[in-house]
């Protein structure tokens, strides 16, 4: 412990945020630049250092938290940055998108405020970065076997990176034009800007890692051939079926899919359009949904000047506290307010209507969305209660509602030999293998929608897997199993 007591004496003081009707002016982050050096080495020493540090349990990285928040208290920023690249192969990714489970599970939460463990984390990953702590680490010598990555969401890097470093040369394949799945087209600039996407990736390129892009695995290159030439294989395809809403209406001119107009607002960013194909200006937006993706969407659409926005969240406003079937030291559903929403405006839940099940969506004259029919969710069911089903004028709709599978062709099944279990994921035993002999299952497509933090840990572990696998042993570390799941009661 750097200080004793600084856990009973210094308060909790999250990072600064820039001020919101300045970050609707433009979609750079969230975060006032600079603004964690100030305070982050005070608030690193209300660490405890606990002898059963929970934070270690709750992050399926297992990051070593007591052991850098006490390095940072003692300023010695190098060793920080060491332990904490020890667990984490993209912290600058974590510290800005983890809901921070592990904070949830800090010791200090079971009867005060947590430490800020994930801003310690990005002020560590973000010095490394500038200081030079974060260098490329190719191999002192290749083994001569060749692995190849489908996908290049963050389990898809984390698995190549590792694997790079280990000595295999790996190629990673992507069907999009750019490198980084839904970190580069799903998830918006002010949660994460992508030169920092690109500077890891650039990291990875020095590293030897390949990457091929415009690529769609067993579409444009038959995934056995790629199978036969490669002496093992890793599917991180993600997650990306999304769930629709078979409701009246669905398919009126008007109603999208959130991952399809974040897509959009992206490339805008990237420079392939002026102004996005499917705009929010001008318009009165409705977005199903409750999660990390509906406030995504809801800070897009205010930075592109919404004449309104209202989000749905068909579940119940969450309690300011836990519950007591959420006991310490699991991540409970506690009411949040995202950066999204505090843009929002001030009203009591901004612009969320809770326990809001949708009914269908009505045409205008033209045969364009023009409304969207909705009423009160009942509990249990869910089913729009009797009585209660309101219209409210709307031109734009976007379906949040998370996604289902991996959305995978069946030609990619087929030639690797793969099969779906009853939650419509990619099956794959302990090991991670499925299918062929020599081809792994990695992140979403496996273990279904989940968290980043989830998906580079089991990106760490396939590349253990496929390490022991392709030479009978391995020295990577294995952070978790298929059938891991987060801490619960």
């Amino acid at each position: 412990m750097a200080d004793r007591m600084a856990f009973f004496t210094t308060p909790r003081c999250p990072r600064e945020r820039r001020d919101p009707q300045e970050r609707l002016g433009d979609h750079r982050e969230v975060y006032r630049e600079g603004a964690l050096l100030p305070v982050v080495a005070d608030q690193a020493a209300r660490c405890m250092d606990c002898g059963l540090p929970f934070c270690h349990h709750a992050c399926p990285l297992g990051n070593l938290v007591p052991d850098w928040n006490t390095l940072v208290a003692h300023d010695d920023w190098r060793a920080a940055a060491a332990r904490l690249l020890a667990t984490n192969n993209f912290p600058e990714f974590t510290g800005r998108l983890c809901p921070a489970p592990c904070e949830s599970a800090c010791v200090l939460a079971i009867d005060a405020e947590a430490v800020t463990i994930k801003n310690v984390e990005l002020a560590i990953a973000d010095r490394a970065w500038e200081s030079g702590y974060d260098a490329p680490q190719p191999p002192e010598r290749l083994t001569g076997l060749r692995v190849a990555v489908v996908g290049s969401g963050p389990a898809g890097l984390a698995a190549a990176q590792q694997l790079t470093r280990a000595g295999h040369t790996t190629t990673v394949y992507e069907r999009a034009d750019r490198i980084g799945g839904l970190l580069r087209y799903g998830i918006p600039p002010f949660r994460l800007e992508k030169h920092r996407l690109d500077r890891r990736i650039d990291q990875m390129r020095a590293e030897g890692t390949v990457f091929r892009t415009g690529v769609a695995v067993g579409r444009d290159l038959p995934a056995d051939d790629l199978r036969e030439r490669s002496d093992a294989l890793v599917v991180a395809v993600g997650a990306t079926r999304c769930r629709d809403l078979p409701v009246p209406g669905r398919r009126l001119s008007g109603v999208h899919q959130a991952i399809s107009y974040l897509t959009l607002a992206n490339r805008v960013d990237e420079g392939d359009y002026p102004d996005s194909p499917v705009s929010a200006e001008g318009r009165r937006v409705v977005i199903v949904g409750g999660g990390d993706t509906a406030a995504d969407c809801l800070g897009t659409a205010l930075r592109q000047r919404a004449a309104a926005v209202t989000q749905f969240d068909i579940n119940p406003r969450p309690p300011g506290r836990r519950a007591a079937d959420q006991p310490w030291p699991v991540h409970p559903k506690v009411y949040r307010e995202t950066t999204s929403h505090e843009e929002a405006g001030d009203a009591a839940d901004g612009p969320r209507v809770f326990a809001a099940t949708t009914v269908g969506f009505e045409a205008g004259a033209d045969g364009r969305l023009a409304a969207v029919r909705f009423a009160e969710a009942r509990r249990g069911d869910r089913r729009p209660r009797p009585g209660t089903e309101r219209t409210l004028p709307v031109d734009l709709a976007l379906l949040a509602l998370g996604f289902s599978g991996p959305g995978h062709n069946g030609a990619l099944v087929g030639q690797l030999g793969l099969s779906v279990d009853p939650r419509g994921n990619l099956a794959r035993g302990e090991d991670f293998a499925g299918g062929a002999d020599g081809v792994f299952v990695a992140g979403d497509a496996g273990r279904g929608q989940s968290l980043i933090v989830w998906a580079i840990a089991e990106g760490r572990a396939v590349a253990a897997a496929v390490d022991r696998h392709l030479r009978g042993r391995t020295e990577l570390p294995a952070p978790v199993a298929p059938s891991d799941g987060p801490l619960t009661v």
